[in-house]
C-alpha cells in the first residue's frame, strides 16, 4: 500500500505554524536571556558567594538537572495552583525554562570560572576592585569567552525541549503541528514540517548565539588593549 504524500493543507494552516514559531521565538528570548543570567548568579554564588548560598544552589543544581523537564514543568503548573500560586500556561512554560536553562548554564559557567587563573582575582585586588567588581569586570567576561560555545548549545537543547510546552496546552510549534495533523489527519506531513521548522531553528540560534558571542568578545578585546 502506497502512501499518497499531500502538503495542500499548507495553505489553509500556515498561519497556525507561525503563530507557533513566534510562541517558541519568545520561549527561547525569555528563557535564554534570564535563565543565563540565572546561571550567572548560580555559578558566582557557588565560586564567591557566601557557603549557605553555595549550598542552597548545589540542591537546586542537582534537583533540576537531575528530574525531567516535563515534571518541572506539570510542577509550575498544576502542583503550585494547590498553594495558592497561579499563572497562566505561557509565565508557567517561561519560568520553566528559566529555571531549568539556570541550573544547566550554572555548571557550564562554574567550569568557566573555575578555569580562571587565581591571578585574575589577585589583580582585580590589586587595583581596589570589591570582589563584586573583580568578578563582573575581571573574571567573569573571559570565563564567559572560554564555556560560550557549550552554552550555546545548551540554550539550543533548551529551545528543541519546549516542544513538551504544548502538553499545558502553549501554542508553540509542536502545538501548531498537533493541531494541524489533529485536523487534516495527515500525520506525516505536519509533524515533517514541525521537524524541518526545529531544525531551522535550531541552527539559526545556535549560529547566532556564535556571532553574538564573537561579536561581544571581540569588542571587548578591542576595549582592553
Amino acid at each position: 500500500m502506497s502512501y499518497h504524500f499531500n502538503f495542500d493543507w499548507v495553505a489553509t494552516y500556515w498561519p497556525v505554524f507561525l503563530s507557533g514559531i513566534w510562541m517558541t521565538i519568545q520561549l527561547i528570548l525569555v528563557g535564554g536571556i534570564c535563565g543565563i543570567a540565572l546561571g550567572i548568579f548560580c555559578a558566582w554564588a557557588r565560586t564567591q558567594g557566601p557557603r549557605w548560598l553555595g549550598w542552597i544552589v548545589a540542591i537546586y543544581v542537582e534537583l533540576i538537572r537531575n528530574t525531567p523537564f516535563l515534571i518541572q514543568l506539570f510542577f509550575i503548573f498544576f502542583g503550585l495552583p494547590a498553594i495558592g500560586v497561579h499563572m497562566n500556561e505561557v509565565a508557567a512554560a517561561m519560568l520553566a525554562m528559566v529555571i531549568n536553562l539556570g541550573a544547566y548554564s550554572a555548571e557550564i559557567i562554574r567550569a568557566g570560572i573555575e578555569a580562571t587563573p587565581k591571578g585574575q582575582f589577585e589583580a582585580g585586588a590589586s587595583l581596589a576592585m570589591s570582589p563584586i567588581q573583580t568578578f563582573r569586570h575581571v573574571v567573569l567576561v573571559p570565563a564567559l569567552q572560554k564555556i560560550w560555545p557549550a552554552l550555546a548549545s545548551q540554550v539550543v537543547i533548551v529551545m528543541l525541549g519546549s516542544s513538551v510546552v504544548s502538553q499545558i496546552a502553549v501554542q508553540d510549534l509542536t502545538y501548531a503541528a498537533n493541531f494541524t495533523q489533529s485536523r487534516t489527519f495527515r500525520a506525516f506531513e505536519a509533524y515533517f514540517a514541525s521537524t524541518l521548522i526545529y531544525l531551522g531553528l535550531a541552527i539559526v540560534l545556535r549560529f547566532a548565539l556564535l556571532r553574538f558571542g564573537d561579536m561581544i568578545f571581540a569588542t571587548r578585546r578591542r576595549a582592553t588593549r
